[in-house]
């Protein structure tokens, strides 16, 4: 379900210091932005803040970047912000934009719980489509990487599918990640509800050169 607008959100966008207001000015500077050479790490879709937020709390050493496209989303996410933490950064964005803010400098794409697109004529919006994968490859450093966090069991079939014929090798596959042996899982909120109800969460870590 939605979120329901609110109508101060843009407003505290434009007066956090976290949130980046032109990104596109910094492509291809983000390591200047950060002030170091660290690994910048992405999320796309990151909801009201808590896996992008965890991280960069957790890995000093790296940079983190949370893209969202709604601003009241986004609000929530800046308002769980309680300490500084130089290593964060959020967009407000379209995520078909991506290119526009950055070239060859992300290390790593999260994709947790993204919008399923479920009908057959909306493929082309699930964010491990070809056409997304196309997107991506110009905005990699290096290796590619992608990890991957949904409960929905269709889109995991479709994305193993899409990133195996985009060449992507996969890693450490789960379908009930709660009850494998992957250590330092963070949750996001989404994960958090769907584990307290039962639900399994499948996970996975895709690799190219």
């Amino acid at each position: 379900m939605r979120l329901r607008n609110n109508k101060n959100a843009k407003g505290i966008l434009e007066e956090s210091k976290y949130v980046v207001k032109n990104p596109e000015t910094i492509k291809g500077k983000w390591n200047k932005e950060f002030g170091n050479n660290n690994p910048i790490e992405i999320e796309i879709g990151c909801g009201k803040g808590n896996f992008i937020i965890e991280n960069a709390l957790t890995y000093p050493n790296k940079n983190f970047i949370g893209i969202e496209m709604y601003d009241t989303v986004l609000m929530y996410a800046i308002d769980k912000i309680d300490k500084d933490i130089p290593n964060l950064k959020f967009i407000r964005m379209d995520a078909r934009l991506i290119e526009d803010v950055f070239d060859k400098e992300i290390d790593l794409i999260y994709l947790n719980f993204s919008d399923p697109w479920p009908k057959t004529r909306n493929a082309k919006r699930r964010l491990t489509h070809e056409r997304f994968l196309e997107r991506y490859e110009n905005i990699f450093k290096k290796e590619k990487k992608i990890y991957m966090k949904t409960d929905n069991v269709n889109l995991f079939e479709f994305s193993i599918e899409s990133l195996s014929c985009f060449g992507y090798k996969l890693k450490n596959v789960s379908l009930d990640l709660v009850n494998s042996n992957f250590e330092g899982n963070i949750m996001t909120e989404y994960e958090k509800k769907f584990t307290e109800k039962g639900i399994k969460i499948n996970r996975l870590e895709a690799y190219k050169d």
